[in-house]
């Protein structure tokens, strides 16, 4: 994660009770829990590990409708409306800045793929549009790529993941909200197949509803109830440089890199055009569920054998609540960056941008991002435990929609009118 993560002060308390009891101190399920305490229902948040300290905190902090799916696009738009307005919501400012997002193409059959996307969502006004190569180099001066063209999104945007999780987690305590961190939740509490509670390391709450928003945990989570939630790990690594002049406030991404601005004017940089692939167990139990992505996004893996199955196979996928979990063997997923591809990330982007060659690095890291067949997440109930709900496998996505999508988790345990239609998340579509 990156070093400058903002800490929350929670308490370490374990309340006997609450009306809904959320698992994971992620973004997602912050977000969730500030809703809830807005609307003056009790809600306790149980994180494992420290808020942020996964995936909300070591993403890229893109907020973007571009090349999103277009059942996806009306989540993205909600975002963007509870991003413009979070500074007021919760008293801080989290970095949000719509400054746009400029997407590369090095081919004519890229230009085609991106043009086929614009045309899908010309029904929802994004304001998107294709760029020349001399447009490129009018928000982007300096470059020396050879691209066919650009898809440009001015209402795309960017904020700080080290700060907006983390802010947004005090300002739910501030309303209201229980947050306790270093806290596992082992399993659930049921009676007559619903839910009446959760088990955790320090005891049992009880409760009336459960939301999971563990991210790539949450498939092991489910499978120790029997339940199979169809979710495999791609590795994303990441660096950032010390304040330097770089050509765009823009956010840029080209086939084999990405950059955007950080707000302490150095620049957050990624190999776009390659993944880690740790291969696991889960590969051969739900692997056929991503036979048509593999086609597709093949040239982006690394893949990665031996050590992460390993390590992997040594956690438990079955136990009981009184059982040390698997949760509190790992309290915090912290991969390794990948020092070879942040290397490529920056040889590719000097030879694009010639500047990048006088960037010096901050730091690096690395996050596990949980992936679904579709890269769509699932934001449902599980109708086979009543009681318990999910929002998980958000695919790299879930920063930017976060805001949104904690709100329709929300929505849905409460039987509130959903702020999007929901059924692209359902969990059935599995």
């Amino acid at each position: 994660m990156s070093l400058l993560l903002e800490p929350v002060n929670t308490q370490d308390e374990l309340p006997s009770s609450s009306t809904i009891v959320i698992i994971g101190g992620g973004i997602v399920g912050v977000t969730a829990a500030l809703t809830l305490a807005e609307r003056n229902i009790p809600v306790v948040l149980l994180e494992k590990g420290h808020i942020a300290g996964e995936q909300s905190s070591r993403n890229l902090g893109w907020i973007r409708k571009t090349s999103r799916h277009v059942n996806d696009v009306p989540l993205a738009q909600a975002a963007d409306r509870l991003w413009v307005d979070l500074p007021s919501r919760i008293g801080r400012d989290v970095g949000y800045k719509r400054q746009g997002i400029m997407f590369l193409s090095s081919s004519e059959e890229e230009h085609a793929g991106y043009e086929a996307w614009l045309k899908s969502v010309e029904h929802l006004s994004l304001g998107s549009r294709m760029l020349s190569t001399n447009e490129i180099e009018q928000h982007a001066p300096g470059g020396k790529g050879n691209w066919y063209g650009a898809i440009h999104t001015p209402s795309d945007g960017v904020a700080e993941p080290a700060i907006a999780t983390s802010a947004m987690a005090s300002a739910a305590v501030k309303n209201g909200a229980v947050i306790v961190q270093n806290c596992a939740v082992r399993t659930l509490s049921r009676s007559g197949g619903k839910v009446t509670g959760v088990m955790t390391e320090k005891g049992e709450i009880k409760c009336e509803q459960v939301l999971l928003a563990g991210g790539i945990w949450s498939r092991r989570f489910l499978g120790n109830l029997g339940i199979s939630l169809p979710i495999l790990p791609l590795i994303l690594s990441v660096l950032r440089t010390k304040p330097m002049e770089g050509p765009s406030d823009i956010s840029i991404a080209g086939p084999d890199f990405s950059f955007r601005k950080h707000r302490d004017g150095g620049y957050i940089i990624t190999q776009r055009g390659a993944l880690d692939s740790p291969i696991l167990l889960d590969h051969l139990l739900v692997g056929t569920h991503y036979l048509s992505q593999l086609d597709a996004f093949r040239k982006l893996l690394r893949i990665k054998v031996g050590k992460p199955f390993i390590d992997d196979f040594k956690l438990a996928r079955r136990w009981k609540g009184h059982d040390k979990s698997p949760f509190e063997h790992i309290r915090t997923m912290d991969p390794t960056a990948n020092s070879a591809l942040n290397k490529e990330a920056m040889t590719n982007l000097c030879n694009a941008w010639p500047i990048f060659e006088n960037a010096e690095i901050d730091e690096a890291w690395a996050g596990r991002m949980d992936i679904t067949p579709d890269s769509t997440p699932v934001i449902d109930k599980i109708e086979s435990i009543p009681g318990l709900s999910i929002a998980s496998g958000f695919s790299g996505h879930g920063f930017g929609t976060g805001p949104a999508a904690g709100q329709l988790a929300a929505d849905i345990l409460t039987n509130e009118t959903p702020i999007v239609d929901p059924s692209p998340y359902r969990f059935g579509r599995f």
